[in-house]
């Protein structure tokens, strides 16, 4: 008897394993060389194109890739529109009037579906535009997984859950968050990193310009005058998220945090006498282990709970399901 419920709990223990870790094992770097071998370069050239007329968009699409994964996985599910059916995440807090890039999504599905009709996910698209737009704005590159799925349905309550953490984010709270989806408190700085690009607007910073004390005085003054105490005024109007380098992956944002002129609360936080304080200061003078660790954590993020096999689907259309 012993040894049947020992060997039971073992196969349910290896069942698990299997099941736990098949959903990106079958992600692979050269998933499309055979179905679709133009992919990376025809992302790429979009992305390219989508840049070079506005810098910002490279920020908005690593955003994308980043409230999708976040929100049941990396499964394409943030690009969906509302149907009659379902609630789509476009409209959900950390989302509304606030991701964007779709556009430029459509544009890349448009060449890809021209290039290899039905073959390669929207899934896979934003890991891909997301990976082209750091490489692109000078940071590193990486070797995408792919074979991800696509979902047919999306979930306004889950992305309004607070899986995705506010610009007012405790630091307790960052870590939690990102620990809630597989990934370190390492992983959580070197990604948000990734602020060392893109624009926040006024309504998400000025609680901090206006409220916080551990903040730049001049650094406040120069936001203030672009972003007015009054909630409802100028709530639109938008500032770097990084101020030195605006338009550059480097890491300046980790200087900018040494010199309190983190934009976000949630920037800030990450170097105000707290657990990740030396980690914020080892990148503000090492590229390579920045960047290393970015690398890693964004690989490690598109493993979040992909589609995988016959799960989900290819749309043809990234905002709707087929």
């Amino acid at each position: 008897m012993a040894f049947s419920s020992s060997f039971s709990v073992m196969f349910v223990v290896v069942v698990w394993m299997m099941v736990g870790s098949s959903s990106y094992a079958q992600l692979s770097t050269n998933f499309y060389s055979k179905s679709c071998p133009k992919v990376l370069s025809t992302v790429e050239s979009v992305v390219k194109s989508a840049v070079s007329k506005e810098k910002r968009m490279g920020a908005s699409l690593v955003r994308l890739f980043f409230h999708d994964c976040f929100v049941n996985g990396c499964d394409g599910s943030i690009l969906l529109d509302d149907t009659s059916s379902f609630r789509g995440e476009k409209t959900a807090a950390p989302n509304n009037n606030s991701v964007r890039g779709f556009n430029v999504v459509d544009d890349i599905k448009a060449k890809v579906e021209k290039a290899c009709p039905g073959v390669v996910s929207c899934a896979d698209i934003l890991a891909l535009a997301a990976r082209d737009s750091v490489v692109i704005l000078g940071g590193p590159g990486w070797d995408v997984k792919l074979g991800r799925r696509d979902s047919k349905t999306a979930s306004f309550s889950a992305a309004n859950s607070g899986v995705i953490p506010p610009p007012t984010a405790t630091l307790s709270q960052l870590i939690n968050r990102f620990q809630a989806r597989g990934l370190s408190a390492k992983d959580m700085v070197a990604l948000s990193g990734a602020h060392t690009i893109g624009k926040a607007r006024c309504v998400l910073f000025r609680g901090r310009i206006y409220n916080e004390t551990n903040i730049d005085t001049s650094f406040a003054k120069a936001r203030q005058s672009s972003c007015p105490r009054t909630s409802g005024s100028g709530d639109n109007n938008l500032a770097p998220l990084d101020v030195a380098t605006p338009d550059s992956f480097d890491l300046k944002y980790f200087n900018n945090l040494l010199n309190k002129k983190g934009l976000l609360h949630s920037d800030q936080i990450l170097f105000n006498g707290g657990s990740t304080d030396s980690l914020v200061k080892t990148y503000s003078s090492n590229t390579k282990k920045f960047y290393s660790d970015f690398v890693t954590a964004m690989i490690k993020m598109g493993d979040i709970t992909p589609l995988t096999g016959s799960n989900g689907e290819i749309r043809k259309n990234c905002r709707k399901p087929n």
